[in-house]
């Protein structure tokens, strides 16, 4: 039996990946804080996962829907890092490595684009503190140098699906908050999590393939239009848009940051389209219609 290692795999993304990977007949291990699975200081059970396993994915990572104090910051650094970091020494431990590991990393390393697209040839790396933690990120997955083990970082746009940013966007729409966002030009840039999952068994399929891909979709759109595509989907008229210190005000009282509505994430996928991947998912109105078609 083919076996897949998923480190951070009880979240959203997580729990999607090990029913699709149990589905298709694979061995699923789990590294997680949470009981009932291989837990981090376990090294020796970490290995002994990883030992003929033909995939590792890191989803490993404290959610950034917090307020970014510095206790905060310190976790969201060091839950990315530390584990990227035990990963790796255990890949060079095994006898039999994984043949490829994918390893989690974000759109947001890009900077706030209004004015174009960001590819993996020509994106310019922001600043601020999310993207200084995704950078620390990346460069701790590729200071292993394996020789067995086929590396890929995936920058992941927002996953939409049966779960995760879908609820609080739904509930906003819901209770008639769903318009636009501070000023609706900022670019969204997303991905469906079925297409997420193709993505990982397609760079799996070919391994010529290694390095940093973009996971989103090669359509984002803008805050207006993804709230305005959500109100026509549910069948609500209208929804109150939110200025910037709105948004300011609430992102505190709910113990968040206006960042994760506000900067402008305008992702495009040019390496994966240029290998031939195709999207299921390619439109944000398709996503919107599958997804919302399960919750009712």
């Amino acid at each position: 039996m083919n076996k897949v290692v998923l480190a951070g795999g009880t979240g959203f993304v997580g729990q999607d990946f090990a029913r699709r990977f149990k589905q298709l007949g694979y061995e699923v291990g789990i590294i997680s804080r949470q009981s009932g699975h291989i837990a981090w200081e376990d090294r020796e059970g970490i290995i002994q996962a990883l030992e003929g396993a033909e995939l590792l994915i890191n989803l490993a990572g404290k959610s950034v829907n917090c307020r970014y104090t510095e206790e905060n910051r310190r976790i969201i650094l060091e839950s990315r890092t530390q584990t990227t970091r035990i990963l790796g020494e255990s890949v060079l431990s095994c006898k039999n490595p994984p043949k490829l590991w994918i390893n989690s990393s974000t759109a947001t390393i890009y900077r706030h684009a209004e004015d174009r697209p960001m590819t993996e040839q020509d994106g310019e790396i922001g600043t601020g503190f999310s993207v200084d933690v995704a950078t620390a990120w990346e460069q701790a997955f590729f200071e292993f140098s394996l020789p067995s083990t086929r590396q890929i970082a995936l920058r992941i746009a927002i996953v939409l699906g049966n779960g995760g940013v879908m609820e609080p966007l739904t509930n906003l729409v819901r209770f008639r908050l769903g318009g636009s966002q501070g000023s609706g030009r900022q670019q969204f840039s997303w991905i469906h999590i079925e297409d997420l999952f193709r993505m990982v068994i397609y760079l799996q399929e070919h391994p010529q393939l290694e390095g940093v891909f973009n996971a989103s979709s090669p359509h984002p759109v803008t805050n207006r239009h993804l709230m305005a595509a959500l109100r026509q989907q549910m069948g609500v008229g209208w929804g109150l848009s939110s200025p910037r210190w709105m948004l300011e005000f609430g992102a505190r009282i709910i113990r968040t940051e206006t960042e994760l509505v506000l900067k402008s994430r305008w992702v495009i996928p040019a390496r994966l389209e240029h290998e031939g991947f195709v999207f299921t998912y390619n439109t944000l109105d398709t996503a919107l219609a599958e997804i919302l078609k399960q919750k009712n």
